[in-house]
């Protein structure tokens, strides 16, 4: 699979239609955006037989309505839902005094402030509210539902399980169909992915020059982040970025550790852009002058030459379980990353190939239209240093399309 050589440039209340406040500058078109997600998600809401959809994942809501919202807060605070029937009018349910995020969004019917059952929102009245709650969405699947009372919900706790099941609604897991809506992306999610992964791309580019021996891990990673916010992305998925011996074995996570002379340092982007797209890609790179030395070098050809084999593997057809006996087993004597490959689209998504021997594989089918991160990581038991390398890729009629353009060392190779 041939992949760019290295060549770094240098950094530089009721729904009323009115204009989309909440437009970047983009070549996606976000009303054409925005049908598509939603004759996608209605789509697999009539093969499962459902009478519609309620989510309360911020992922999921930004797909099914676009409207973002302190994201990353309601991860942990419920405050905010949509609900879109298989048939009828969508009902975006937002938290108190930001109604007005919804407006211009065409695809939304009406505006509802939402009721968030939360002890930090209700307190002693928790109970009320979810069944208030419940109320309130129990009467809406009656409207549309045409006596179907199968209603699919994304992220749903104790209480507010309950007080549907009271309402004589019958729940359905609401993850799974939306990783299987998400899982196929649609022509303009495609342009909004290829806009991260340049922006993204420009902040690495960034963080690349400004890379120095004295600087600590902090400091290189908050480069990424400012780069990230500064062209109209929102927000970074983890900390993963280290230094010399914090690279191996993975998944430390950045701190003040001062970066020296001829460490590798190594990241994961994992990180949220503008129209709320993912772009997850990692490169391994050497701080200071001078040359890698041999077991920098050998690690460095070992881990691309992984990257290289999984990515060959990648064809529609092909299955998780053909991807992790193709490839083989874990490699003796070194540490190594947590999978092959998995989705990615607005966040890291289904599918995952696991390792042959690795615990808690299952079996998906590679589709075309498929966006997947194919990741490789190995850090020798006796040496210090790891490499971390991913790629970002589009699955197609024939084969993939490598999607992430940075360049690797080749004089490492």
């Amino acid at each position: 699979m041939p992949r760019p050589r290295n060549c770094w440039p240098t950094a530089s209340s009721t729904y009323s239609p009115r204009p989309d406040l909440n437009a970047t500058s983009s070549r996606v078109d976000l009303d054409v955006l925005r049908q598509e997600r939603l004759a996608r998600l209605r789509l697999k809401l009539r093969e499962a037989d459902l009478a519609g959809v309620c989510f309360l994942d911020p992922i999921n809501v930004r797909y099914a309505v676009d409207v973002s919202n302190m994201q990353v807060w309601s991860l942990h605070n419920p405050v905010r839902y949509a609900y879109v029937p298989t048939e009828g009018p969508v009902v975006h349910f937002e938290f108190e005094s930001c109604g007005h995020l919804a407006n211009g969004i065409k695809t939304i019917d009406e505006v509802r402030p939402a009721i968030s059952w939360s002890y930090m929102m209700a307190g002693g009245e928790s109970q009320n509210a979810a069944t208030a709650w419940a109320a309130e969405i129990a009467d809406l699947v009656s409207r549309d539902g045409g006596g179907n009372r199968r209603l699919a919900v994304d992220r749903l706790d104790f209480i507010g399980y309950l007080a549907l099941q009271k309402q004589g609604v019958e729940v359905i897991d609401g993850n799974a169909l939306a990783e299987l809506v998400r899982v196929i992306k649609t022509p303009q999610e495609l342009v909004a992915l290829r806009e991260t992964i340049a922006g993204c791309e420009t902040a690495v580019h960034a963080m690349q020059a400004a890379l120095r021996p004295g600087m600590t891990e902090q400091e290189l990673w908050s480069v990424l982040h400012q780069q990230n916010i500064a062209m109209g992305g929102e927000w970074i998925e983890t900390r993963l970025l280290t230094s010399g011996p914090r690279t191996n074995p993975w998944y430390n996570e950045c701190s003040d550790r001062i970066i020296e002379d001829g460490d590798l340092v190594a990241f994961d982007t994992d990180l949220v852009g503008k129209l709320g797209y993912c772009c997850d890609i990692s490169r391994t790179w050497r701080a200071g002058e001078g040359m890698a030395n041999d077991q920098q070098r050998r690690t460095y050809d070992l881990a691309y030459n992984h990257l290289n084999k999984i990515t060959d593997l990648v064809r529609p057809g092909t299955t998780m379980g053909d991807i992790a006996t193709g490839f083989g087993a874990m490699p003796e004597g070194h540490n190594t990353y947590s999978c092959l490959l998995h989705g990615v689209g607005m966040c890291d998504e289904y599918p995952v190939a696991f390792w042959q021997d690795q615990r808690g594989r299952y079996d998906a089918v590679i589709e075309p239209g498929m966006v997947l991160s194919v990741e490789s990581y190995l850090g020798p038991e006796d040496a210090a240093e790891g490499v971390k390398l991913e790629d970002q890729v589009l699955v197609t009629e024939t084969g993939v399309e490598i999607m992430s353009s940075l360049a690797f060392e080749d004089s490492w190779l």
